[in-house]
């Protein structure tokens, strides 16, 4: 059984995520894409949401990246998502302790797998 992140977790998820969601935009980009995340069990998934092709009053969710906390071992892992839509440990910097490192790598995206 997987235990959910505790409180003081979830306030440190809202407050080093909040920010990288909630970033300024211009109108006419905020109508075409918002950025979110949600929490499910030990992790924590960011997306990006864009109205549907072909029915634009839908918006559809695309996950852009996984952390998740191993309890054993005190440490988040990073995982990206490849074309065949399974999760992935990101491999240049797979896990740290602290959340931050792994949210700037997600950021900087350096590999390009996050963003695109």
């Amino acid at each position: 059984m997987r235990l959910p992140l505790t409180e003081v977790q979830l306030a440190q998820v809202a407050r080093l995520i909040e920010p990288l969601v909630n970033q300024p935009m211009p109108a006419a980009a905020r109508a075409k894409l918002r950025h979110g995340y949600r929490v499910d069990g030990m992790a924590v998934i960011l997306f990006e949401s864009r109205p549907r092709f072909d029915r634009p009053k839908e918006w559809r969710d695309e996950d852009v990246a996984k952390f998740r906390y191993v309890a054993r071992q005190r440490v988040w892992r990073l995982y990206c998502q490849f074309r065949d839509l399974k999760w992935h440990l990101y491999e240049p910097y797979p896990e740290s302790p602290a959340l931050e490192d792994l949210i700037a790598q997600v950021k900087r995206d350096p590999t390009c797998i996050f963003w695109g």
